[in-house]
């Protein structure tokens, strides 16, 4: 490429870019959401009708999944990619806030009685009103009408009903700390108190506990339900009862009898069972506040008419209180059960502290129900959460580490001013310039996707605080990543018992994927083997297939009551194991999994080696009178280290970051044990309050273990 066409390249991106300022204006809106199915076709419909009255406005709907919604708004809206308004549920508004992602919209009075005051509670923050309320999910009870024509008033005549073998007279994901938050406020507790602490604590939350552990030893709910699972036993017949939302009921379609109701008393309390309660609002972003159409489409959205579209083709409970009036949205039952569910709910906070009571929720839940103490439980539960709430690392001068930095660059100038001066230099580069034009293409590639996030990470790592809130701490994350945070070197969670984990995972599978894989690969190249084509495939298949898809089917198997390797384990005889319970077994399924995912590759790379062995040299080994035993060790083994080698180092990088297979399989069960390096700071970037520096400092680590490893490994096929 020379330099003209490069010129004339970067003018045509400038021009296109400069038109596209050009080109927006106020009116065009841009609106995010992650809607699918009915709720998507409700959005449509109501944007449409206010494009037609208000010609010549540009509206652009994006889809975002839901996984990567609040990510990509966090890195879309701060550099003016986002949207104008977006849609989202009013528990991430403090995270959102914090960040300076929303903006506060004004309401009339009208305006404001006309929507059900706990929603314009949840989008309210320190006084301040900053989304319009579209509509409130809660929990509810979903009841068959074949199997319970009557819903008892409490929870316990519901448990005791007699049902046909093998029904559940309740299901639900009771292991998940959002579902158990329901049982806990019929006990008087909360996951999170009203001043921000960790709530899940003291009798109430013990007893509730214990409660939801005899319902699983009574088998009055099923064991460790997933919510494919639980659906999947209501539209069975073998559950009476689920406890879900209303995005269940898209997933149920039409053909289960049954209706929608309040969650049940609990007679041990006297009070009933108290879910929490979310509100999804239409938010606009800083940019989009400046644009008077966006906030006249935000509020256009929760207006009557459009209430009426989320309700009845929707299927949304609609915030709006005068849409319950409306005999088009009275007359469906299931929606106006849900609707009845909103006033026995209660609000979720919106305080970025709520994200991080989750995942010790969850643990302490998973505990109790594997026979732990409930007390001990909650009281390891509450020093998680005081652990990942605590406060950043103050704010440190950035002098020193500029001052290094300058030396280095000083150091490099130097050194690339030296090159240039030697004798052949000048000589060299002119017959280098046409290889030159060869690389730069991939030069410019791996600067822009290998080495500029690597950098950046590098800086991040140098940051502590909320997103959007950073400050510079230096090393400060580093120290507290290989100081334990002050705990034990080996405590539960810190960086040395993680990678002590995390190196014994990489150790076993690589060996493991070798063994298979050389053995499979002998096997397949014996010339007398019949259908070796088909045995090929056969076995390149689990290397194929995504490993997500994988993870997902093996996480499957393993299930304690309805998996495929306990019901083998049961016709030979043997206990049903409870997989994920203990660390050995959680560890082995891990392993099972990535073993099947892993093997075809080492299997492929043998198979191509062995085609580069001269015969030869093989047949002068027979005629020497070797054994097949010492032809393999003698003969093709030394011949297969040169290829076998690189493959183990580039095994050994992909198991030492196998996110997928951890996460998905065991998800880390038991309590964390079985996590990795790369899962760890997973969950220190997305469900500890969003802590990035320290994620990015643990992923820096990686990087250099995984550097070193690879140089030693290097060094060592080098001197063998």
């Amino acid at each position: 490429m020379t330099a003209r066409t490069l010129l004339r390249w970067l003018l045509l991106f400038a021009s296109i870019f400069v038109l596209d300022c050009a080109a927006s204006d106020d009116r065009k809106i841009t609106v995010w959401h992650a809607y699918r199915g009915d709720e998507r076709a409700a959005l449509e419909k109501i944007v449409a009708r206010f494009g037609e009255g208000h010609p010549g406005v540009t509206i652009a709907l994006l889809a975002v999944p839901s996984e990567a919604y609040a990510s990509k708004l966090e890195s879309g809206i701060p550099h003016g990619h986002g949207p104008d308004v977006f849609i989202d549920t009013h528990t991430r508004l403090g995270s959102f806030a914090e960040q300076d992602l929303v903006a506060p919209i004004t309401m009339t009075a009208d305006e404001r009685d006309a929507i059900d005051p706990v929603a314009i509670l949840g989008v309210t923050l320190d006084g301040t009103l900053y989304g319009v309320p579209l509509n409130e999910k809660t929990l509810a009870l979903l009841v068959r009408d074949d199997l319970l024509p009557e819903t008892p008033r409490t929870l316990e005549e519901l448990l005791n009903r007699p049902f046909p073998s093998g029904t559940y007279p309740v299901a639900y994901e009771a292991q998940v700390a959002f579902f158990h938050s329901a049982l806990l406020g019929a006990f008087g507790g909360s996951l999170l108190s009203e001043d921000g602490s960790y709530g899940f604590s003291g009798p109430d939350a013990e007893r509730s506990l214990a409660f939801l552990r005899d319902m699983q030893v009574a088998h009055a709910i099923p064991e460790e339900p997933s919510g494919a699972l639980v659906k999947q036993l209501f539209l069975e017949g073998k559950a009476a009862t689920v406890i879900g939302g209303p995005w269940l009921t898209s997933e149920l379609g039409a053909g289960v009898p049954y209706r929608v109701e309040p969650l049940p008393i609990v007679a041990a309390t006297g009070k009933r069972m108290r879910p929490l309660l979310s509100v999804e609002a239409a938010f606009v972003t800083p940019s989009g506040a400046l644009n008077p159409l966006a906030v006249e489409l935000a509020k256009f959205l929760a207006s009557h008419d459009s209430a009426i579209d989320l309700a009845t083709v929707g299927k949304q409970v609609v915030a709006r209180k005068d849409a319950w009036s409306d005999p088009r949205v009275t007359a469906d039952l299931r929606l106006k059960g849900f609707h009845d569910a909103v006033a026995t709910s209660a609000l979720t906070p919106s305080s970025v502290r709520m994200q991080a009571a989750w995942e010790p929720s969850d643990q302490a839940i998973l505990k109790a129900l594997r026979g732990g103490d409930p007390h001990a439980a909650l009281l390891e539960a509450a020093a998680r959460f005081a652990d990942s709430t605590k406060a950043p690392p103050p704010a440190a001068s950035p002098t020193p580490a500029l001052f290094v930095l300058g030396l280095v660059l000083l150091a490099l100038a130097w050194g690339a001013v030296r090159q240039t001066r030697t004798k052949t230099f000048a000589a060299e580069w002119r017959a280098s310039r046409g290889a030159y034009r060869y690389v730069v293409h991939a030069v410019v590639i791996m600067v822009a996707l290998v080495i500029a996030p690597l950098v950046a990470g590098a800086v991040t790592s140098l940051f502590a605080g909320p997103r959007g809130n950073m400050h510079f701490v230096g090393l400060a994350n580093y120290a507290l990543i290989l100081t334990a945070r002050g705990q034990g070197l080996f405590s539960r969670g810190s960086f040395y018992l993680t990678l002590l984990v995390t190196v014994l995972w990489t150790i076993i599978n690589v060996a493991l994927h070798l063994a298979l894989g050389l053995g499979l690969g002998l096997l397949l190249s014996r010339p007398l083997l019949k259908l070796k084509a088909v045995y090929r495939v056969l076995l390149i298949l689990p290397w194929a297939v995504p490993s997500y898809v994988t993870a997902l089917a093996w996480k499957g198997m393993f299930h304690r009551q309805f998996g495929a390797i306990n019901a083998i384990l049961s016709a030979l005889g043997a206990e049903p194991v409870s997989w994920f319970s203990r660390f050995q077994t959680a560890f082995a399924a891990n392993i099972a999994t990535n073993v099947w995912l892993g093997f075809p590759f080492m299997m492929v790379v043998v198979m191509g080696a062995l085609t580069s062995i001269p015969q030869d040299v093989l047949e002068a080994a027979l005629v020497d009178g070797a054994s097949r035993w010492q032809r393999f060790r003698l003969v093709t083994w030394p011949l297969l280290m040169p290829a076998l080698l690189p493959s183990v180092v580039l095994g050994a990088v992909w198991t030492f970051n196998m996110f997928n297979v951890v996460f998905l399989v065991s998800g880390g069960e038991p309590d964390g044990q079985t996590d990795i390096l790369i899962s760890e700071a997973y969950r220190w970037a997305f469900t500890r309050e969003s802590q990035y520096g320290y994620a990015a400092a643990y992923a820096v680590l990686i990087f250099l273990l995984l550097l070193l490893s690879s140089r030693v490994e290097n060094r060592l096929a080098r001197t063998t």
